[in-house]
């Protein structure tokens, strides 16, 4: 049977909020995140939600909903209310969801932060969210609490693990009011305005921002990532989350699973292809959704059956024909797509209607308006096989960028469009085909990587006189990080020295792996920019150090 786009998962979350509805008696509800998710985890209490395959450890829907039912209480009676921040910093592990769930049924925003972050970096976060609460690991106190003092934020910190200084979750679930449990209701909230998930994302110019994604903006735009299934609930039987916690795409798991009822297989571990490997062929997954550089190194290195997978889902970075090819040889799967997709849409523009040709990602969604235009002009490309900057319009188009109203207005026309920063082409039918990034982001493994942070760092050296930071491509690891340096006249640099201020500065995912180039000038355009094209073909030409 040939495979398409199909309006199923669409009826069973319309179905799903309908219920809730029923009991609510607000129609706008049908996009509240955590009543939805409430209303998913009583239905059928006994059902597997969550498997941690690094612990073995596993959790009915029942006993998530007791628990993320007392910690929003605890939330509640510590003052934290709706349009608050939550900051989660931990691995996939079986208690990550319980804060996550809470904040969605109370209206406190949730921004999940990478657990690798040292404390310079987390102040610029912590600057930019202003949290109330940080629920991490303890082992991340220490790094966290200089972050504070350095961003001049005030933060109740939780850990998720036993602790003698902070409190910890176990303490806030320790609710002994039965009647408050039994009668807790989710906090009311316009899903249209209210926001769930503050979401990083390097945007088009490669400086960190912070999407805000709407309760109404996920409701819509997340159960996309299912169109070619028919059979709801439990379109599959088991997915494995191989993205870091923070990543918007471990997001779509969490949030979706209870909805539709399918089991999540998580892991508190380094995702290394031994783990993976064990976790494949102990719990046979059914679905995943990962990134060309994390699927190309698994079915490398890991020594597996890749044939339970009956579902391949690839996106994050640029997915080549080849990969597509060697994932259907390995998995033996018909069902391996290309997703396109940003964190600024709160999931997918395409879909598949119908075996898309060679190198297309698919077809618009139906929620969503898009266009081509001309990125020097600005007018519209109505022709097909030209190229032009992607610029997209509908419910799932995030609100703006969480205290940056600058750059929300550089991204967001005053019409609602997003300017999306990459370069595509669409044929006849209107197969999408993507062709270059405008952005700056570099990806290292699971991690982003922003060029300005590290240029940023570099030029506090004193004898840096320029940066620049481009990528070259790495089969295993996505892009290795090159330093491309101009010293000042009469300095002496060494490539050690900058490869230390990187590494004291910043986390692992954003050392010099490519290494160290020092030039007289960086290349630049005719309007005084960087020439990035040309720094990266220097990079790949010139002697690295």
């Amino acid at each position: 049977m040939t495979r398409r786009a199909y309006d199923a998962v669409h009826w069973y979350m319309n179905d799903v909020a309908f219920r809730v509805i029923a009991r609510t008696g607000i129609p706008s509800d049908r996009h509240h995140l955590g009543k939805l998710i409430l209303h998913s985890l009583q239905d059928d209490p006994d059902f597997v939600s969550q498997i941690d395959g690094a612990t073995g450890q596993s959790e009915t829907s029942g006993s998530v909903l007791d628990r993320s039912i007392r910690c929003a209480i605890s939330l509640s009676n510590l003052g934290l209310k709706k349009g608050d921040v939550m900051v989660l910093m931990g691995p996939n592990h079986i208690d990550f969801c319980i804060p996550h769930y809470a904040a969605l049924y109370t209206g406190i925003m949730i921004a999940s932060i990478d657990v690798t972050l040292g404390p310079y970096e987390l102040s610029q976060s912590f600057q930019t969210n202003r949290p109330k609460i940080i629920f991490c690991q303890s082992e991340k106190t220490t790094d966290i609490e200089k972050a504070l003092q350095m961003s001049e934020v005030d933060a109740k910190i939780v850990t998720f693990d036993k602790d003698s200084k902070y409190t910890t979750l176990a303490d806030l679930l320790e609710i002994k009011d039965e009647d408050a449990i039994q009668s807790f209701k989710p906090t009311d909230l316009d899903p249209a305005d209210a926001v769930a998930y503050l979401t990083s994302t390097s945007g088009t110019t490669g400086v960190p921002k912070t999407a805000m994604l709407t309760h109404k903006n996920l409701a819509i735009g997340v159960p996309f990532m299912w169109c070619n299934f028919t059979k709801f609930p439990t379109p599959t039987r088991l997915a494995i989350v191989t993205s870091p916690a923070q990543w918007l795409s471990a997001g779509f798991h969490y949030v979706l699973s209870p909805v539709l009822k399918y089991t999540r297989l998580q892991t508190s571990a380094p995702l290394t292809p031994e783990h993976f490997a064990e976790l494949v062929n102990t719990y046979k997954p059914t679905l995943i959704n990962t990134g060309p550089t994390m699927i190309t190194t698994m079915m490398t290195k890991a020594k597996c059956d890749f044939t339970c997978f009956k579902i391949v889902l690839l996106g994050g970075s640029a997915v080549t024909q080849e990969v597509v090819n060697e994932v259907k040889k390995t998995t033996k799967a018909d069902d391996v797509y290309v997703m396109y997709g940003m964190s600024e849409i709160s999931g997918l523009l395409v879909q598949h209607d119908y075996p898309p040709p060679p190198g297309s990602c698919g077809r618009p969604i139906g929620s969503m308006e898009l266009k081509l235009v001309d990125p020097e002009t600005s007018k519209d490309i109505t022709e097909p096989n030209v190229l032009g900057e992607l610029w997209m319009k509908g419910p799932s188009v995030f609100k703006g960028y969480h205290n940056n109203p600058e750059v929300t207005k550089e991204t967001l026309t005053e019409d609602g469009w997003l300017k999306s920063g990459d370069i595509f082409y669409r044929d006849h039918s209107w197969n999408m085909f993507f062709v270059d990034r405008y952005k700056l982001l570099l990806k290292y493994k699971n991690h982003q990587v922003s060029p300005l942070e590290i240029e940023t760092v570099i030029l506090r050296h004193p004898g840096v006189f320029h940066a620049a930071v481009t990528g070259i491509p790495d089969k295993e690891c996505g892009d290795l990080v090159v330093a491309c340096v101009v010293p000042k006249p009469g300095c002496s640099l060494t490539a050690q020295e900058i490869k230390d201020l990187v590494k004291e500065s910043l986390t692992d995912s954003k050392q010099l792996r490519g290494g160290v180039i020092f030039l007289k000038e960086l290349p630049v355009t005719s309007t005084s920019k960087i020439d990035r094209k040309k720094l990266k073909e220097l990079a790949l030409t010139l002697p690295r150090e």
